[in-house]
């Protein structure tokens, strides 16, 4: 009986629908154009922190990391530094061993790093030619003050000269007297090295005084293992996160000194921020304004429907069962246009991503439900105002055409 019922209920509520095919057409576009806008930026809401997270990190590192004491940072020390950031949340973590070298007789510095990683970290830079790279090891990258002074320009050569740790250490401990040990480190502790340039840096800042290369190869002209001096991570984190962060590495590796970048964090969040209520307000104005659609809509099927409603009161239909036929209708419109829009919305959001950030999106699964029932309630807290206009509704006086 109650199946039949529900059966009886669900065919009149389509029926009625149906008959106003116009009505329904514009109802449900009204509520699948908020629903798309609404799925759209609650998408993009939460899809915002790491979007932006990523844009700001071509800003710069965001989180250095220093070893403390006389301390250096081995391959080890890194790679467990990796592990505790995690690589999905990392864009780029360069290492970087200074050492100073002699071009003419006058001192500069060579920084040796991971040079694609370094990239990744300052994409910002400008670079008249290109990035140098470990397939090349002999060509690398110089700052534009380095090239003015010395007038070199691309593909020109250019000697340093330094000192080889490894063979001093060596010579140490041949079994020599000390004035024979002494004239051998003489002798066998300078290097020279032929580089030339592969790249111009331009950035406006210190980097122009300094020439990049590749890690393994100034190991290797100064004949130790690598010992970095600093850290520069580009981190996917807020600043929060990022102070979370810095005390997990203290804790765990006690011989290293995180540090984030202030200034770049807090500059992230304060944007941040200020997005995610710009996208807050402009939700709530849509769904006001689709409950105004949606109220305005059932305002009009009640009005032209005041007969049909009059002769089921003189029939003996009660109200309640006029007002549960007249919800249900606003039920349906809110799931057919709450359905229509999370798909339209993730188009929408996608489109966003695209063209602002460059990137995709990826599908949140759980907008579906969560935004056909919030149009399902819109709908129905819309409709509740013009279905209680039923019960002023009186038949005798209806159906006499008063």
């Amino acid at each position: 009986m109650a199946n039949s019922r529900r059966k009886m209920y669900f065919r009149m509520v389509t029926s009625s629908l149906i008959r106003r095919a116009s009505r329904l057409i514009i109802a449900v576009l009204a509520i699948a154009i908020g629903a798309t806008i609404l799925s759209g930026l609650v998408t993009i809401y939460y899809d915002i922190p790491e979007q932006l997270g990523r844009e700001f990190r071509s800003y710069g590192a965001n989180l250095i990391v220093l070893p403390k004491g006389d301390a250096k940072i081995t391959r080890e020390i890194l790679a467990e530094l990796e592990n505790i950031i995690g690589r999905e949340k990392i864009v780029g973590i360069a290492p970087y061993r200074y050492q100073t070298v002699k071009i003419n007789e006058q001192p500069y510095i060579i920084a040796g790093t991971d040079l694609p990683e370094a990239e990744k970290n300052s994409p910002f830079w400008y670079i008249e030619g290109t990035w140098a790279n470990s397939d090349e090891p002999d060509h690398v990258m110089i700052g534009h003050e380095i090239a003015e002074t010395l007038n070199l320009k691309l593909g020109d050569s250019f000697v340093v000269q330094g000192v080889k740790y490894g063979e001093r250490a060596e010579a140490s401990r041949q079994d020599y007297s000390a004035k024979e040990n002494l004239q051998r480190d003489k002798a066998s502790q300078n290097f020279n090295k032929k580089l030339f340039v592969k790249g111009i840096i331009t950035t406006g800042g210190a980097e122009e005084g300094f020439i990049f290369a590749d890690s393994n190869m100034l190991d290797e002209l100064v004949g130790d293992i690598f010992r970095a001096d600093v850290v520069e991570c580009s981190v996917i984190a807020d600043a929060q996160e990022l102070e979370n962060l810095s005390r997990v590495i203290e804790a765990k590796l006690s011989n290293l000194l995180p540090r984030a970048v202030r200034r770049l964090t807090q500059s992230q969040d304060i944007v941040l921020g200020k997005l995610q209520a710009l996208v807050l307000l402009v939700t709530l104005i849509v769904l006001i304004i689709t409950m105004i659609s949606v109220y305005t809509t059932m305002m009009a099927m009640v009005a032209e429907r005041r007969r049909e409603i009059a002769l089921k009161k003189a029939l003996g239909a009660e109200n309640n069962l006029i007002m549960g036929e007249l919800l249900g209708e606003g039920v349906l419109l809110g799931f057919l246009g709450g359905a229509a829009g999370v798909f339209l919305g993730f188009e929408f959001a996608q489109r966003v991503s695209l063209n602002v950030f460059g990137r995709a999106i990826h599908f949140q699964v759980a907008l579906i439900p969560i935004t056909i029932a919030v149009f399902i309630l819109i709908t129905v807290l819309a409709s509740i105002l013009p279905v209680r206009k039923v019960m002023d509704i009186h038949p005798a006086i209806v159906l006499k055409g008063e």
